[in-house]
């Protein structure tokens, strides 16, 4: 399982490139965005100048989060941190999940309140990809770490 390793290494790359593609695209300006394109980083500067309770959130569960557990794995997969650590690391790919259904839900809003037209950009499939591939590869490890139990002894 050792190309776990790299895959898990290729997500510290993989993850700032998803934060500056473009996630969506719209015919008209986004509301509350005020453009016609938005990537996680430009969408969270938009939310720190108009909702920073709501930028604090996305900003955890887009950036922070995502990029702790893939460094959290490395040293686990290094061999520089416990084993023990590994199901707090699988909370936090948990909450990464949480951004990806915010993005979803502001498309569908926007569809159902405007008559713009939506059009989900390659940078939202690139995204949705790492936090998927970093959730898999934490339930690799997991299944993995589990002692296998002798029935009789």
């Amino acid at each position: 399982m050792r190309y776990m390793r790299y895959l898990n290494l290729a997500l510290l790359i993989a993850f700032p490139l998803s934060w500056f593609a473009p996630l969506m695209r719209a015919g008209l300006n986004l509301p509350f965005f005020g453009t016609d394109e938005i990537s996680v980083i430009s969408g969270l500067q938009t939310l720190w100048q108009k909702d920073v309770f709501i930028a604090l959130l996305v900003t955890f569960f887009a950036l922070i989060a995502p990029l702790v557990k893939s460094l959290g794995l490395a040293l686990i997969q290094f061999g520089q941190m416990r084993r023990k650590m590994l199901p707090v690391f699988n909370v936090m790919g948990k909450l990464a999940m949480a951004d990806i259904f915010l993005v979803a839900l502001y498309i569908v809003i926007v569809k159902g309140v405007t008559l713009a037209k939506i059009e989900v950009a390659w940078g939202l499939y690139l995204f949705s990809a790492c936090i998927l591939i970093s959730l898999g590869i934490s339930l690799l490890m997991s299944r993995k770490a589990k002692p296998v139990s002798i029935i009789g002894k």
